[in-house]
């Protein structure tokens, strides 16, 4: 019995131990579909191992992570709807146009017309002033963001 205790501290059996061992696990789960693309990419691929794909998939390619920001998100919605009630509003002026030329005088059609051409004007200048709040919120805000 001695030398079985000796023999088994001095017997060194198996495979020789890997310099860097991947002890690390993580599980993940396809759907049917998701199954047989992963399988097809996998066999274009050449590779002899599907966890070598894996790891070749993970680290050659660059993943690009997307930051959504509230307040940026938050002012492009408001920016948007603005913009279709800005159009609401082009559509209106045409309509307001059709039907001055149809039921009215020439002289009220003018009169009115040079109305709407001041609030047109008021328009115009609020959109050039919200372009230009644009371009700096851009500048200032999400090109530093991006950096």
């Amino acid at each position: 019995m001695f030398w079985q205790k000796d023999m088994k501290a001095h017997h060194k059996g198996g495979r020789n131990p890997k310099i860097n061992r991947a002890i690390h696990r993580y599980v993940f789960r396809l759907t049917d579909i998701e199954n047989t693309r992963f399988l097809s990419l996998f066999e274009q691929s050449g590779l002899d191992t599907k966890a070598k794909f894996i790891v070749s998939l993970l680290f050659e390619r660059r993943i690009k992570s997307i930051k959504i920001d509230a307040t940026a998100n938050e002012y492009t919605t408001k920016l948007s709807h603005f913009f279709a009630q800005f159009r609401a509003i082009g559509v209106n002026y045409n309509q307001v146009v059709k039907v001055l030329h149809t039921n009215f005088s020439d002289k009220k059609t003018i009169l009115y017309i040079g109305k709407l051409e001041k609030h047109t004007l008021e328009l115009a200048s609020l959109c050039k002033e919200i372009l230009i709040l644009t371009k700096q919120f851009e500048t200032e805000y999400l090109l530093k963001k991006e950096n």
